[in-house]
């Protein structure tokens, strides 16, 4: 949820991007959620072109999991917080990656036809 700490160094061409989320946490929240569902897309592409099966997977417990997983709201003894600083990561959704048991695999589900799912303005 800090991300915008690293914002200098990673978008170095808007100097004052940095204060405008500190001082939002709305904007910090809604950024981080659309950001990483985009990301997450980006994962679940390139691991489909390697062959790997995905399992995206939302309507879980998100508080269980940042519990259980990113320390929120405790420290974290002789863990890795660099990695994940206590409270700064929150869940978006689950993955599982692998190679599934064709005989189980559901087929893929139908799809709209581009004029149903788009609109071109």
């Amino acid at each position: 949820m800090k991300f915008y700490e690293q914002l200098p160094k990673l978008f170095p061409h808007s100097p004052g991007v940095k204060q405008l989320f500190e001082s939002n946490p709305q904007l910090v929240e809604v950024t981080a959620q659309r950001n990483s569902t985009l990301q997450g897309a980006y994962l679940i592409l390139a691991a489909r072109a390697l062959g790997l099966d995905c399992g995206p997977m939302s309507g879980f417990d998100n508080v269980k999991v940042d519990e259980e997983f990113f320390a929120t709201g405790k420290p974290c003894f002789g863990c890795e917080q660099e990695f994940f600083p206590e409270g700064h990561v929150k869940s978006n959704f689950l993955c599982n990656l692998g190679y599934g048991e064709p005989s189980t695999l559901f087929a893929r589900l139908p799809r709209l036809p581009f004029n149903e799912a788009c609109s071109l303005l």
